[in-house]
């Protein structure tokens, strides 16, 4: 391994580099003006149990004219969050919770999460706890983390999530490089991030990260960005330019999302998103059944038809756009779904919690209504 020396960056304000923009965060939906005043009060009654956040950027991207615009779903609070079904954490991620911060499902991967901001909160995101007021589930203090995997020599992958990584200091990010690089057994570390969508100039705007990005790549560790751009509208011209930014630094990007309704749940939209994100060089690599999250029961399709779709967007794509698998996130692991008949479902674990169900193949009948694994009888 080379010996390469990561400096700590010092502070300057993401977005200071001359021609960047400096993404305004909006708070209040009273800012937003093209809201009618009658909506108000009803999406900050959603707004109080699930929090708003969105940049100035990204709700450029709504059409106001059109009520359905998927952009506008995938930011704007609506009423039907206030269903109650679903649990806060449908993975069960407290069960693989052995420190405060550190979750570790599988072997060889630790997941450390490190802020519990983003740079706008999607509605259909499945740790929505995070963001609640009274949550203290992430931990600033990575020392407590690393120590962990330090005693750990079959931990290979560290995943820093939350909350959106890339949205701390560019001095946290590269302290949290300096001190990983520093551990033998670790070979790649992911930033799961949907910066790149809400502020395509986090890394244009901050030189010093993208010299800390490159110092860490030379280092014979490999950096993933797990980006989640969910429809092809979030691939703007910045945002394309941002994604060869991170590869230009030697960084590894990859794209994973799930499959949502009013969104991306049309054969053709998914397939220009994936075409698109491979022309970007941002292969799709996970297409996620919606995890029966509190509040997400509007945004969720059932197996089956995310099957359909999944395949019909396929059919339309080069091999190198049909990248992605189609997942459930379960509390027993990743489980890839490989095929439906008239009478059932094939799955896969692609990665299992428990290693007697690795690469394990399972038979569910065939329910068309079904949203969930719990929700199939297996045969």
């Amino acid at each position: 391994m080379n010996n390469v020396n990561i400096k700590i960056a010092g502070n300057a304000p993401v977005g200071a580099e001359s021609g960047a923009r400096v993404p305004r965060y909006i708070h209040d939906l009273s800012d937003i003006k093209q809201i009618p005043e009658e909506e108000l009060e009803r999406l900050n009654k959603v707004a109080s149990s699930f929090s708003f956040r969105a940049t100035d950027y990204y709700l450029e991207l709504i059409d106001w004219d059109d009520p359905d615009d998927p952009i506008r779903r995938l930011i704007i609070p609506h009423l039907g969050e206030l269903d109650d079904r679903g649990d806060m954490d449908p993975s069960n991620e407290s069960a693989v919770t052995p420190l405060h911060g550190v979750q570790h499902k599988y072997p060889d991967t630790a997941l450390l999460l490190v802020n519990n901001t983003c740079a706008a909160y999607c509605r259909y995101c499945f740790r929505k706890r995070l963001f609640a007021e009274d949550n203290s589930e992430v931990n600033n203090d990575i020392d407590i983390g690393l120590a962990y995997i330090k005693d750990h020599p079959e931990i290979s992958e560290i995943l820093l999530t939350g909350g959106d990584p890339l949205l701390m200091s560019t001095r946290r990010i590269s302290g949290f490089l300096l001190q990983i690089s520093k551990i033998p057994h670790i070979k790649v570390l992911r930033f799961g991030s949907k910066t790149p969508a809400f502020n395509p100039w986090r890394l244009s705007g901050d030189p010093e990260l993208a010299d800390c990005l490159r110092e860490f790549a030379l280092s014979g560790k490999k950096i993933h960005l797990m980006t989640h751009f969910d429809h092809p509208r979030e691939l703007t011209s910045q945002a394309v330019n941002e994604i060869g930014l991170y590869r230009d630094c030697g960084v590894i990007v990859l794209n994973q999302c799930p499959v949502i309704r009013g969104v991306n749940d049309d054969p053709e939209v998914l397939a220009e998103l994936f075409d698109r994100l491979s022309w970007a060089g941002c292969a799709p690599y996970y297409l996620f059944v919606c995890r029966p999250t509190k509040g997400n029961e509007m945004y969720s399709v059932p197996i089956v038809e995310a099957h359909t779709i999944f395949h019909l967007a396929r059919k339309r794509l080069s091999g190198l756009s049909k990248r992605a698998r189609l997942v459930l996130s379960h509390s027993s692991g990743k489980i890839e779904i490989v095929g439906v008949d008239d009478e059932r479902i094939y799955m896969r674990y692609h990665r299992a919690k428990d290693p007697a169900d690795s690469e394990r193949f399972a038979i569910f009948k065939r329910d068309d209504s079904a949203k969930w694994l719990d929700d199939l009888e297996e045969i």
